[in-house]
């Protein structure tokens, strides 16, 4: 295999480390976790990324999931494109706000309204912040190895590059007092949730939980789970948010809710609102989101909220996804064929390996027991999977830097992409 030129991106990670910790503007990017340095892209196309150096990849990362059609996707550019024009931003009303949360509306069951927001982690901070003025009370339950962001009161067993780092997961900068009101279960046991509301009774706001794992790798919800966190809530008057940053529009059109069946009072989203743009949004049922400002005393602003090139690259994208069921069926085939085949070579190969998967999001955790939650996850092989990523990316394989992370299978993606993955990653188990 030809091993790919990496001088320029070894140069400019240099030169980013005396200007920027650690080199990168997020630790996700670091590849830290594998050894290397991170490859600095400078395109996208369809499949395909395409790093400084002139190498080309096929992209299993899909800026960390929005890019659900495929990178720099033609109508979604043609829609930024003839925006732009009128204005990057105006910090006022646009009638762009409106189609746009008419849409989300439309697509995802738990939501009667929406607030946009800049982020992920602004949509499940001002969630969790509303879910506490609607009911009045303090305390919050989040499951270990479930990410929600950098908020503070959210940085306590957490997920995604907080594992990989490896050592405490909790953040240095965040003070007892924040993280006081957040109490940890674990994930796919209902005993540990019931536990904590007979512990702290009558003082839990609510319960935010990602329906599928996706930040200690894909770890699906056990039969029964979501529709025991949505049976707890209503017992003890507490709110079930769905933190939809990686499953929502992904795994159906409406997310995890509709995957499933179970419709939590609250969600939030990530960039896939923007079709990979900066945004996100939190939404829910209408006596809930009438608690937020101006209507209600529940604060929460954000000057490039809605910003109009993200609700326009927005619409275009979910509008897509809404009215195009081939999407779906698409991306979900190819995730057969790509986790399938992981499979069968892990079983031919008789690595300690598991795959775990939905529709077009996985994970190949280099551990050989099953994975269900955060402690299981944590037994991984972490030089096994580096090993693993970097044999793919000279490759020409672009996967998450981490074992605990996501692959993301787009429209784009063709089944000769994955026939060249899945023969790369024999190579690498010798089958």
């Amino acid at each position: 295999m030809l091993k790919r030129k990496t001088d320029r991106s070894q140069a400019l990670f240099e030169e980013a480390r005396t200007y920027i910790p650690g080199g990168v503007n997020s630790p996700a990017r670091a590849f830290q976790a594998v050894g290397t340095h991170p490859r600095f892209i400078e395109r996208a196309d369809a499949q395909f990324i395409y790093d400084v150096d002139g190498n080309s990849y096929i992209d299993y990362i899909g800026s960390w999931g929005p890019m659900i059609l495929g990178n720099n996707h033609p109508d979604v550019l043609k829609t930024v494109q003839d925006t732009i024009v009128n204005g990057l931003s105006f910090g006022a009303a646009t009638e762009r706000e409106v189609t746009m949360a008419k849409l989300v509306c439309q697509m995802s069951p738990c939501f009667d309204m929406v607030r946009m927001v800049n982020s992920g982690t602004e949509a499940t901070m001002s969630a969790l912040r509303a879910a506490r003025g609607y009911t009045g009370k303090s305390k919050i339950i989040k499951f270990e190895g479930c990410y929600h962001g950098h908020s503070d009161g959210l940085l306590v067993k957490a997920g995604s590059a907080l594992i990989a780092e490896g050592g405490t997961p909790d953040s240095a900068g965040v003070t007892a007092n924040c993280a006081k009101d957040t109490l940890t279960a674990r994930y796919n046991d209902l005993d540990s949730v019931e536990k904590l509301f007979e512990d702290y009774k009558g003082d839990i706001a609510a319960v935010i939980v990602e329906p599928v794992a996706a930040n200690m790798g894909v770890v699906l919800p056990q039969n029964g789970f979501l529709e025991g966190l949505r049976a707890i809530c209503d017992q003890h008057q507490a709110v079930l948010i769905f933190d939809e940053v990686i499953t929502g529009f992904r795994l159906a059109p409406g997310g995890a809710q509709e995957l499933y069946g179970v419709i939590p009072d609250m969600a939030a989203f990530g960039k896939i609102i923007g079709g990979g743009m900066p945004v996100g949004a939190y939404g829910g049922r209408r006596e809930i989101m009438e608690c937020v400002a101006p209507v209600g005393k529940v604060y929460q602003a954000g000057t490039l909220s809605g910003n109009p090139v993200a609700m326009a690259a927005g619409i275009a994208q979910l509008t897509r996804l809404k009215e195009d069921p081939t999407v779906y069926q698409h991306i979900n085939a190819l995730g057969d064929l790509l986790y399938g085949g992981l499979i069968d070579i892990i079983e031919t190969a008789k690595a300690e390996c598991t795959v775990n998967h939905v529709g077009s999001l996985g994970t190949l955790f280099f551990t050989g027991g099953p994975v269900t939650d955060y402690d299981s996850a944590k037994k991984s092989n972490l030089k096994g999977y580096a090993d693993y990523f970097l044999h793919m990316l000279d490759g020409g394989h672009y996967f998450a830097p981490a074992q605990f992370e996501a692959m993301f299978i787009s429209y784009a993606h063709t089944e000769a992409d994955i026939k060249s993955t899945l023969e790369e990653a024999a190579r690498f188990f010798g089958v």
